[in-house]
């Protein structure tokens, strides 16, 4: 990825005359690099993201433009909504209760997608846990765990313990643990941790080792400034 990859992947969004499910892909191919560009460092020569600061913000700004442009196909505005959320602004607050409030399922399920990235939707992720559609449910439980959410607890604790989980779901329900109660996580997973299925296995061990105190904490902090586990 680089400025002129990034731009050829915008005219493809912005082509009327390329078949819609491309015009898609192209939208949710740019995620990658507005992740990068959001959270790295500009001109620092070391880690520096994969387009210049310029194209950052055009391709923020011609993703609104997009997204608000409602004579565009639905599928499109959806994957240009889930991409640019990684790079959070300001009008994604109005566009995600906008997608969470319409009575269509694809809509909703985007929103629900989208608060991973966004805060302030701990109520709607609450929700939709009860949700009977198994990918909006699935990604209600991404959500909680990357924000935290503490009253999903009870949910995301029956999961693990269902042996009738689907298995995506206890993935992504594994993961959550980590981030809603790490103490308590650690005691949760440990069956898991054995699990002849490597990928359980492996992502229990994960969460478990991400849930001991003192996880990702800042080498560098003197003892008695160390937060413990950082999420």
């Amino acid at each position: 990825m680089d400025d002129r990859m990034a731009d050829l992947l915008l005219s493809i969004v912005q082509n009327a005359d390329q078949p819609e499910q491309l015009r898609a892909k192209a939208a949710i191919s740019l995620s990658p690099a507005l992740e990068e560009a959001d959270t790295g460092e500009f001109d620092d020569g070391i880690g520096e993201p994969p387009v210049t600061r310029m194209e950052f913000q055009r391709i923020q700004e011609s993703l609104r433009r997009t997204y608000i442009d409602d004579r565009m196909p639905k599928e499109v505005r959806r994957r240009v909504l889930e991409a640019s959320v990684r790079a959070p602004q300001d009008w994604h607050q109005d566009a995600l209760r906008a997608a969470y409030s319409s009575d269509d399922e694809d809509w909703k399920l985007t929103a629900v997608f989208c608060m991973r990235w966004i805060r302030g939707f701990d109520e709607q992720i609450l929700e939709m846990l009860e949700s009977p559609n198994p990918d909006i449910h699935y990604e209600a439980v991404r959500a909680a765990g990357n924000w935290a959410v503490g009253a999903a607890w009870p949910h995301v604790a029956a999961l693990i313990a269902s042996e009738a989980t689907e298995r995506s779901l206890l993935l992504a329900a594994i993961e959550a643990t980590a981030g809603i109660r790490p103490r308590e996580a650690r005691a949760l997973l440990a069956d898991l941790a054995d699990s002849e299925d490597e990928e359980i296995a492996e992502a229990a061990s994960e969460a478990m080792l991400m849930a001991e105190p003192g996880f990702d904490e800042d080498p560098d902090l003197d003892e008695d400034e160390g937060e413990g586990f950082l999420r």
